[in-house]
């Protein structure tokens, strides 16, 4: 199993957040008024110097929409759980009419008994 370090983890979930707060037409000024941070914080986070505290993480996921698999799937190694998270990239894809289609089919095979 490939090591990953922790500069490859603050590296990678910066690059999302940085991703995530410009497709949202914010600028880090206006992203640390949001979390209550320094400017000078959100620009280590998003450049991958010194980490993101857990709980300002949460806080730019509930601002931005960001879903726990995009923060994490380049991080994962775990076979099946890179599976689970293929899947949920390519639910996240979907129509919301989709989507819902897709969880009453799943329903319906977790009460089939064949």
């Amino acid at each position: 199993m490939n090591s990953i370090t922790k500069s490859d983890i603050d590296s990678a979930i910066g690059k999302i957040l940085k991703d995530y707060r410009v497709k949202n037409h914010l600028t880090q000024e206006q992203m640390a008024e949001k979390l209550g941070i320094s400017v000078k914080y959100v620009s280590r986070i998003e450049n991958g110097n010194g980490g993101v505290k857990i709980e300002t993480l949460v806080h730019y996921m509930n601002l931005l929409g960001i879903a726990p698999n995009v923060v994490f799937k380049d991080l994962v190694r775990h076979d099946e759980i890179q599976w689970q998270l293929d899947l949920s990239d390519k639910v996240s894809e979907l129509s919301q009419e989709k989507i819902a289609f897709l969880l009453s089919f799943i329903d319906s095979l977790k009460d089939f008994h064949g």
